[in-house]
């Protein structure tokens, strides 16, 4: 015969029973609306896409070092990503008809546009205010954090300074093996830059550059011109031949095009001229003379940008790098800026050993580059002055470079203006 079990009703439960209870399912309620709570907070649980349509503006086309390896930025988009973006580029843009491209853009009902170059950011802020559902990024810019602050607007740089150093290795260790050889004499170490403009940007670039050389080559001294356009390659190509008459046996650039590879390839079996790129890898232009180059890597940001759309998050959320309010940069650490291949057939001895060394010094946040006995005056007023004694740190506050202070001495700028 079976037993019947006792049966616990709300009849004849005791007082402390029933608070027990009651109890238990309030804190069960609270935690089921805290985790309600938090869900809707969550970044991930709104506005998450199936599918995001991605624009990019660019000043350029795959025949500018500088846009193309934009371009490769977006193609790993698409490769990546597949089926979950559709992409559309419009290239040769001037600046006057952004307004209109970034309209017709809108229309097609875009998620995320990405601007390439600095001279955009005027319209692309005012394409931001125009289209608050629309996800900006600004390459290069330095307006993200300028009022007014759009949460819709964002700026984005590879800390470059890093690559130009480590560039700038090379070349002082060409100099020194130069040297050496008895090929020029110690108090000739020139290296030469085709600069584009006087811009903070461009004189924190060959700056870097310099004293990369100086590390390894304490002798040297540079010799800039700038040609006043990104993309002149009949100029870029005048200004090497100029800087190489005037003695500069390496020249490097801050510009678009590659003519100045050519230039110094144009001297081979008349005299030795080496050449640093900048985007582009110039190997096959210049196979006797290129040694090697630096470029930033856009993947990393456009790449996170995208992710951020698709999972509801906010882009600076899912960026990894320096994250400065909507701005956001990263060096070597985080893949933003990579070395161009080392030309092993005329590469001086340590080279591969120098890069490397300087690069996991970078990562592990070792390597400081504007600092060392020198003082700088800015170009546009004489009265700045800054000495680095104690160092000054490159993007510390943006991922825009900031350094635009002349090295009194050690570097002579021609040309400043036109």
């Amino acid at each position: 015969m079976m037993r019947k079990g006792r049966v616990r009703t709300m009849a004849n439960l005791t007082s402390l029973d029933k608070r027990r209870i009651w109890v238990s399912a309030l804190v069960a309620l609270f935690i089921i609306g805290m985790a309600f709570f938090i869900y809707l907070l969550s970044p991930r649980s709104r506005d998450t896409k199936e599918s995001i349509k991605v624009g990019f503006i660019m000043d350029g086309d795959e025949s500018m070092p500088y846009t193309a390896n934009f371009i490769r930025a977006m193609d790993g988009l698409e490769r990546e990503l597949k089926d979950r973006v559709e992409v559309e580029a419009k290239y040769n843009v001037p600046g006057d008809a952004v307004e209109e491209v970034v309209a017709e853009m809108a229309e097609k009902g875009m998620d995320l546009l990405f601007f390439n170059s600095y001279g955009y950011e005027e319209a692309a802020k005012k394409a931001a205010a125009a289209y608050p559902k629309v996800q900006i990024c600004q390459a290069t810019g330095d307006n993200a954090n300028t009022s007014p602050i759009l949460p819709n607007y964002h700026t984005f740089m590879g800390e470059i300074y890093q690559g130009r150093y480590v560039a700038g290795k090379v070349a002082g260790l060409k100099l020194k093996e130069m040297i050496e050889k008895g090929i020029i004499d110690e108090d000739k170490a020139y290296v030469g830059y085709v600069a584009a403009y006087p811009y903070a940007e461009v004189i924190s670039g060959f700056t870097a550059f310099f004293l990369g050389v100086r590390s390894e080559c304490p002798t040297a001294l540079m010799k800039v011109r700038y040609a006043h356009s990104w993309g002149n390659y009949t100029k870029e190509r005048e200004i090497a031949d100029i800087l190489i008459a005037e003695g500069c046996s390496i020249i490097s650039q801050h510009s678009d095009t590659a003519g100045p590879a050519v230039a110094c390839e144009s001297y081979y079996g008349e005299k030795e001229v080496y050449h640093v790129g900048y985007n582009q890898d110039m190997m096959d232009l210049a196979p006797t003379s290129s040694l090697t180059g630096c470029r930033i890597d856009w993947s990393p940001y456009v790449m996170a940008a995208a992710e951020a759309l698709l999972s509801g998050k906010k882009i600076e959320e899912s960026v990894k790098g320096h994250i400065h309010g909507n701005d956001a940069g990263a060096g070597f650490l985080q893949g933003w800026v990579k070395m161009m291949e080392l030309n092993l057939a005329i590469a001086p001895p340590g080279s591969e050993e120098a890069v490397n060394e300087a690069i996991e010094d970078f990562k592990k946040g070792k390597e400081q580059v504007f600092k060392g006995d020198y003082v700088g005056v800015d170009p546009a007023d004489s009265g700045d002055i800054c000495e680095l004694k104690d160092g000054y740190q490159e993007n510390a506050n943006s991922s825009a470079p900031s350094f635009h202070y002349i090295l009194k001495d050690v570097i002579v700028v021609e040309g400043e203006t036109r």
